[in-house]
C-alpha cells in the first residue's frame, strides 16, 4: 500500500520535470529563432536598397508637346518635358535674366547642350529638386501672363518655398534664393523614344 502511494506520487514529478525540460527548450528554440532571423534577414538587400541606384526607363512616344512626366530615380522626382519648338525658341532669350546663363557649375552631364542642358533639344531631363532647401518647383511652362508670373514669364518652373524661379532648362534667374540650376541627371537614349535615366555609359 505504501508502495504503490509512493509510486503514485513519484509519476505527476516525472511528468512535471518533462515538461519544464520540453518546455524550457521550446522557448530557447524560439529564443533561436528570433535572434536567427533578424541576422539572416540583414544580411540580404531590402528591395528598396536593391532598387534605389537602379535606372529607371522612360517612354516618351506619348509624351505630347508642352507636357511634362515625372519619375522616380534614387528617390528623387525626375521631370522629362517634351519642349515645344516655341520653348526652344526661347531658350537665347532668358540669358540675360539667369545667375549662370552657361551652365559653368558642374549640375550637369558634359554630354549635354549647355544652353537647351539636353542631349537632344525636344526632351528636358531634371531632377526636380529646387537647390535653395530641397522643395519641389511647380511647372510653369505656359509663358505669359496666364502662368500667373507676368506677362514677360517665357516658360519655366518656379518654387513656391521662397520664390525661386528657373527657365525652362531648368536655369536659375538672378536674384533669387536658389543659388544654383537645377541638376541633370545621367540619362541616355535607348531609342528615339525610350529614355533611360541613370545611366550615362553612351551619353546619346
Amino acid at each position: 500500500m505504501g508502495d504503490s502511494s509512493k509510486e503514485g506520487q513519484a509519476k505527476p514529478a516525472s511528468s512535471s520535470r518533462r515538461y519544464l525540460l520540453w518546455a524550457t527548450g521550446a522557448v530557447g528554440a524560439v529564443g533561436a529563432i528570433s535572434v536567427a532571423v533578424p541576422f539572416v534577414s540583414s544580411m540580404l538587400p531590402s528591395a528598396r536598397a536593391r532598387a534605389a541606384g537602379a535606372p529607371v526607363e522612360v517612354d516618351v512616344s506619348r509624351l505630347e508637346p508642352g507636357m511634362m512626366v515625372t519619375v522616380e530615380w534614387r528617390g528623387q522626382p525626375v521631370w522629362i518635358v517634351h519642349r515645344t519648338q516655341e520653348m526652344i525658341e526661347a531658350i537665347p532669350k532668358w540669358a540675360d535674366r539667369l545667375a549662370d546663363p552657361d551652365s559653368s557649375q558642374p549640375l550637369q552631364p558634359a554630354y549635354v547642350d549647355k544652353n537647351t542642358r539636353a542631349i537632344k533639344p525636344d526632351y528636358l531631363v531634371l531632377v526636380g529638386i529646387c537647390s535653395h532647401l530641397g522643395c519641389s518647383p511647380s511647372e510653369k511652362l505656359k509663358a505669359g501672363p496666364d502662368s500667373g508670373l507676368g506677362a514677360d514669364w517665357l516658360g519655366g518652373f518656379y518654387c513656391p518655398c521662397h520664390g525661386s524661379k528657373f527657365d525652362v532648362s531648368g536655369r536659375v534667374l538672378k536674384g533669387m534664393p536658389a543659388p544654383n540650376n537645377l541638376k541633370v541627371p545621367p540619362y541616355r537614349y535607348l531609342t528615339d523614344t525610350r529614355i533611360l535615366v541613370g545611366e550615362d555609359s553612351k551619353g546619346a
